[in-house]
């Protein structure tokens, strides 16, 4: 009885109805539920690491389906740097000494389901100004030697039709030459006269004949990515330094890899961009075109360089007169460089020993390009190029470093013609004032800063304006 009268007082107490009800849900329901949704699979969040070239790390909680651009736009906007669109998100194999750039339309969270447990493969975020640069300057990435057009199309072939032959679905251009070919399960290497075709790379079993007797099937690329070799000789053993290779999506034993390796950079070029073309075709050039366009709907919001440095942007000026006029003699030019740059120098150093510092204002001169993202203390002669290979051979790209030889000069390190090419920077002392020079002092510089900014505007000595610097930035 007194039971019952508990009841009948709890029953008499007006029902308040819940504005929550979800929350009431038993929570292994809600787990079970959610798992039967394929849009909950596809909104599914993860981490990945992302190193970048100081090997400092970031780690980024990522949708399952986010793609390499959308990886790179989302660095950018977390680091606030300026989006050139040359931003590229890096794979490297630690284990094999392999590395890649991804493609911009890419699965990331796939990229990483094909490494293995014991693997310590990364992810790097750097810039790479060659990703799309065979879209603005093809003749320079395929050689009249190695590529063969259809019988039907004329002799000629301008640039945009170049581009209109590797994207179109009917014709498409030939790619020979010799490469060196590791044999499977050996340690040997053997040169091969090879052909790239649509239905994929093959050699030819005698000389350089073309007949389909004579050509064996290597390759084909639709279940396999491509990879370049950064270790070089030091792994693999091959020949030369110009090594790529191609490897299954769902195997990652060194025995799977089918190694090659070119005479020289320029032909490793341009064997790597024609399979780059043959396997993806009018994706890449989509993503060339729009950049942004991404599944997770990133936009550029309207982020543009502070400075363009392009070749027609920049001119001299005069200001001194009533009205302003182009400085169109080069040698006036250089001289009222010289003469701004040295007052600019004048001011900065009467502005700091006000401050009290005349010995550091007597050293600043030669100190002040440490803290340029240009300059690379220390590093050797192969690391320079290392680097600059990695952010791609376009003519321009640069970094300054110290010289190994001779520790009171420099090298300026350059990118031209898909070579590297290193130009000495020497000190000279005049009157009791230290100028730098690349030129045997026909061209005088009061420091490294000046000097590089000249360089940008005008060609001199060098084979090409400075345009891309190689830098190691921090995540």
């Amino acid at each position: 009885n007194r039971r019952k009268k508990k009841d009948d007082n709890t029953l008499e107490i007006p029902s308040i109805p819940n504005p929550f009800p979800e929350l009431c849900c038993s929570p292994f329901a809600s787990v079970l539920s959610a798992s039967l949704l394929p849009k909950a699979t596809s909104s599914k969040k993860q981490v990945i690491k992302v190193y970048s070239e100081d090997d400092t790390s970031r780690g980024l909680e990522v949708p399952s389906d986010i793609t390499a651009r959308d990886v790179c736009q989302l660095l950018i906007l977390k680091n606030h740097y300026i989006d050139d669109h040359s931003w590229t998100l890096f794979e490297q194999l630690t284990h094999t000494g392999l590395g890649r750039a991804i493609e911009d339309h890419e699965l990331v969270m796939e990229i990483q389901s094909n490494w293995l447990m014991e693997e310590e493969n990364k992810l790097y975020f750097r810039k790479n100004y060659a990703k799309y640069e065979f879209f603005k300057n093809p003749l320079s990435f395929f050689p009249d030697h190695m590529i063969s057009f259809p019988s039907e199309t004329n002799a000629a072939v301008n640039h945009s039709g170049i581009l209109q032959m590797f994207l179109s679905s009917s014709t498409y251009p030939e790619i020979h030459g010799y490469l060196h070919a590791k044999e499977q399960g050996k340690k040997s290497w053997k040169k091969l006269y090879f052909l790239l075709r649509r239905s994929g790379l093959y050699f030819s079993t005698k000389g350089t004949s073309k007949e389909p007797r004579h050509l064996q099937f290597f390759c084909e690329f639709s279940n396999s990515d491509m990879y370049m070799s950064l270790t070089g000789k030091k792994i693999s053993g091959a020949p030369t330094n110009y090594g790529f290779c191609f490897k299954p999506n769902k195997s990652g034993g060194t025995r799977d890899l089918k190694q090659l390796c070119a005479d020289d950079e320029q032909s490793r070029t341009c064997w790597m961009t024609a399979i780059r073309l043959l396997k993806y075709g009018m994706q890449l050039y989509q993503n060339y075109m729009q950049p942004y366009q991404g599944r997770s709907g990133c936009s550029p919001l309207n982020i543009t360089p502070m400075r363009s440095i392009s070749e027609n942007s920049l001119v001299a000026m005069d200001f001194s007169g009533h009205r302003s006029r182009i400085i169109e003699n080069p040698t006036e030019a250089l001289s009222v460089a010289v003469e701004e740059g040295l007052a600019w120098r004048r001011r900065g150093c009467l502005r700091l020993n006000s401050h009290g510092s005349p010995i550091a204002m007597s050293n600043m001169g030669m100190s002040i390009h440490r803290s340029q993202s240009w300059f690379h203390h220390k590093i050797s002669r192969e690391e320079a190029q290392r680097l600059i290979l990695q952010h791609g051979l376009v003519d321009g790209v640069f970094l300054v470093r110290d010289s190994q030889s001779n520790p009171k000069t420099f090298v300026l390190s350059l990118s031209h013609g898909l070579k590297i090419k290193h130009f000495q920077i020497v000190p000279l002392e005049d009157d009791g004032k230290l100028f730098y020079t690349l030129d045997d002092g026909h061209t005088r510089f009061t420091d490294l800063i000046q000097l590089v900014e000249f360089y940008q505007l005008n060609k001199g000595v060098l084979p090409c304006k400075l345009k891309h610097y190689c830098a190691q930035i921090a995540l």
